[in-house]
């Protein structure tokens, strides 16, 4: 097969936790790259612990914000993201404060600049012939709803006073990116993790009835706009603050439903979509994949982990899905990075089997 056969089999979600930024692109670009569409910079540092690095980077110093919580000590000693999922940082907007707006614009939330010194690296892997041309730098953003979920905002009201000027600041940035990254060479994911648990009913004192409804506009506020030369990914998750998953519904159904709704909404063309799948060997829990309408947009399908079940699901899958490629179930960041390797190997093998499914 030629790299144009095989360019979108695999999918790396964004978090790859090396200590640096060329470790993470040397690891698992090259040994992959045939089979990538985009390839993240391993979202490395602060952004290993994804939403956490927006509450205290960016929400603990605005002014029109007061900390009410944050993460508890490990032996008296100061600890920055969260042991579980009711250890998070809280916020509320100070009284009198109708919206919050960030100064700034292209480089106060932090997405920007880990962007631009990115690029250089993934640059030079192309310049060293180890990346095709046609791969793209993969940026990974959390969606307004899960960069801000209700439990890190407890108070009524507030959420809608943050989420619209975040979404402002995003966009921002993403046009700053395109100042130093060509849009031919671009790709932004949308990390949606609150949004399944919301479609799930999975967000105490929130029905599940109208949960696509409630996240859709934020994804049409932050994507129509984009330049049709920007490749746009989504990545849907169960979560894995407290150990993944951090919910497992007993069907695809709602997964279905959002990933559908996120295609027809998006203002825009989708490029790929990306579903999780738990560790299921039962039939009925496949069926519904039956539903989606990606239209053109590469489905991915979450299913590189517990490896001995691995061609059951694929299998399963295939009944339900003509084609897809495939990935893990979330990003790395909260792995041990000595699970790397391992998880590499994982990715190779699956890949394999893949397109050997495809041949049988």
């Amino acid at each position: 097969m030629t790299q144009a056969d095989t360019a979108g089999d695999v999918m790396l979600v964004g978090s790859i936790p090396h200590k640096s930024i060329p470790q993470a692109m040397n690891m698992f670009g090259p040994p992959l790259a045939q089979h990538l569409q985009a390839l993240p910079d391993g979202e490395v540092g602060w952004r290993r612990f994804w939403i956490t690095r927006v509450h205290f980077q960016v929400l603990a110093i605005h002014p029109d914000l007061e900390v009410i919580q944050q993460p508890r000590r490990d032996n008296g000693i100061e600890r920055i993201y969260p042991h579980d999922a009711t250890d998070n940082w809280n916020f509320k907007v100070r009284d009198g404060v109708d919206k919050i707006v960030f100064g700034h614009p292209g480089w106060r939330l932090g997405f920007y600049q880990d962007a631009a010194n990115s690029y250089h690296f993934f640059r030079d892997l192309k310049d060293k012939g180890l990346l095709p041309e046609s791969v793209r730098f993969q940026v990974s953003i959390p969606s307004a709803v899960s960069a801000i979920p209700p439990r890190v905002m407890p108070h009524k009201g507030d959420l809608e006073k943050v989420r619209p000027g975040y979404i402002d600041a995003v966009r921002a940035e993403v046009l700053a990116m395109l100042d130093v990254i060509p849009a031919k060479e671009l790709a932004i994911q949308w990390d949606c993790s609150s949004e399944m648990q919301d479609v799930y009913g999975g967000i105490a004192g929130t029905p599940a009835p109208g949960g696509i409804e409630r996240n859709l506009p934020q994804i049409n506020a932050l994507s129509r706009d984009l330049p049709d030369d920007v490749m746009l990914g989504f990545h849907l998750c169960f979560g894995t603050l407290g150990g993944w998953p951090r919910f497992a519904p007993d069907s695809t159904d709602k997964a279905v439903e959002l990933a559908n709704a996120f295609i027809e909404g998006s203002g825009r063309r989708v490029d790929w979509m990306h579903i999780p799948l738990l560790d299921r060997t039962d039939e009925a829990y496949y069926a519904p994949l039956a539903a989606l309408r990606p239209d053109k947009t590469r489905l991915y399908l979450g299913m590189i982990h517990s490896m001995n079940t691995y061609e059951q699901r694929l299998a399963l899958a295939r009944k339900y899905v003509p084609d897809f490629g495939v990935a893990a179930y979330c990003g790395f960041g909260r792995r041990d990075p000595d699970e790397l390797q391992g998880i590499l190997d994982d990715h190779v093998r699956a890949v394999e089997l893949l397109q050997r499914s495809r041949r049988a």
